[in-house]
Parts: C-alpha cells; sequence; structure tokens
C-alpha cells in the first residue's frame, strides 16, 4: 500500500486542498489519501480556528466524495500537542511496516521543517511530498538544512513550471518529491474573511461543507465569542 498523509487544521477545508489530494494521489500512484485533521490547541484556542469536531466533520463529508479519500483522528484523540513523528509512527503501526507512507506537505510549511521534533528522524521515517504555495519559491530549499544539495537550476524550474517534478533521494533510503503543481486561488483566510462579511463563495468550497458552515454557523464574529 501506498499511502498519503495529509495534515492541516482544515479550517475549512475547500476545493484547493482536495484539489492537492486528487493530484498527489495520480501522480504517485497512491492508494488512498489519510487526511488527518488537527486537534485543539491545548492552552487558549484561536479565535479564528473552528472546534475540532466542527472542522472533522467537515473534513468527513468533503472526503466522502472519493473512496480513495480517508480520514483520520490520530491527532484528535491526543490530549497533549501532537507532533508529526507521532502520528507517522501511530500510522506506521496501524497500517505495517509493509506501507509505504507520503507525508504531503506545502511548502511554507515545510521551509520550518528543521525546527520540528526529531526532525531527522521524522526524515528517515516516511517519504516528503511538498506542493507549492503561494508566497513561497522551491529556491528556498537550496541551502535548506538536514537535506541533501539541491541544485539551484533545478529548483528554479520548478518554481517556473518549466519542470512538475524533482525527486530528492535522502538518507535511510526515503524520497523528497516536490511536485509542481498548478496554482489553486481557494485559501482557508480567505473563505472566513468572506464569510464573515456574507460575501460570495464563488464554488470555493464542496457544497456539503458550505451547507455545514451555514447550519452551525461558523466563522462569524458571534461564533468566535461563543466557541460554538
Amino acid at each position: 500500500m501506498r499511502i498519503g498523509l495529509f495534515g492541516g487544521t482544515f479550517n475549512p477545508i475547500h476545493r484547493c486542498h482536495l484539489a492537492i489530494a486528487a493530484q498527489a494521489r495520480d501522480r504517485l500512484r497512491l492508494d488512498r489519501i489519510v487526511f488527518i485533521p488537527s486537534g485543539d490547541p491545548p492552552h487558549k484556542p484561536s479565535e479564528s480556528l473552528a472546534p475540532s469536531r466542527h472542522r472533522l466533520e467537515m473534513v468527513r463529508r468533503a472526503a466522502a466524495t472519493d473512496p480513495s479519500f480517508e480520514v483520520s483522528e490520530v491527532e484528535l484523540r491526543r490530549v497533549t500537542k501532537s507532533y508529526s513523528i507521532e502520528t507517522v509512527h501511530t500510522l506506521r503501526g496501524a497500517y505495517g511496516p509493509e506501507a509505504e507512507l507520503f507525508f504531503i506537505i506545502g511548502l511554507d510549511a515545510f521551509l520550518a521543517f528543521p525546527s520540528w521534533k526529531r526532525a531527522p528522524e521524522l526524515l528517515r521515517s516516511c517519504h516528503f511530498v511538498v506542493v507549492p504555495r503561494t508566497g513561497t519559491a522551491f529556491l528556498s530549499l537550496s541551502d535548506m538544512p538536514l537535506l541533501p544539495a539541491i541544485a539551484p537550476a533545478s529548483l528554479k524550474a520548478l518554481d517556473d513550471r518549466h519542470q512538475d517534478r524533482l525527486d530528492v533521494p535522502l538518507p535511510g533510503g526515503t524520497m523528497l518529491t516536490l511536485l509542481g503543481l498548478p496554482p489553486c486561488d481557494a485559501s482557508a483566510s480567505d473563505i472566513r474573511t468572506r464569510l464573515r462579511k456574507r460575501l460570495s463563495l464563488s464554488n470555493l468550497l464542496p457544497a456539503s461543507v458550505e451547507s455545514y458552515i451555514i447550519q452551525f454557523g461558523l466563522y462569524q464574529e458571534e461564533t468566535n465569542r461563543t466557541g460554538v
């Protein structure tokens, strides 16, 4: 089994999340994509972050559109701060040692990877799939700690869309795959702003997610105050 692990707050999940999952699945010949919503912050919650039970249900509704999509509650079940190395080890135990795990992550988040808990061990534990994010460039990885040297020309080719994939072998037998995906114009922060201002969502969300948000009044100012 080749399994993609796609974590995030999904606050809310939107069509670009689903597009990334589907494209990564197809390009890397993955058998399934597992969406992993993050839990509630261990201290004071962010006013813009919907409670985990709502984010989980929205992800479940969105994932129901594709039989290759699954949802894991592994991070929601933790009562303490969740770390990616623990999530990967837990899922490794669930799927077995023969499963190949592919950790899908946006480039902006991956740039902070050297500061993650037990980062070198995590690089040896699974493959990494890095997808572009607006405002960041693959060229930023040319001197990133923990990674082998990557030719700047190859990274620039990804940024300029002259190349759509770069595979970088990592120590321990895992792989770093940089995917040059087409740009997507949806963002969770923009969607939350649109909801607060009662603006059109322009098909940014799956219909089932949009109806759920409306049903529970999520991302409205009164919701943030009451924590519904």
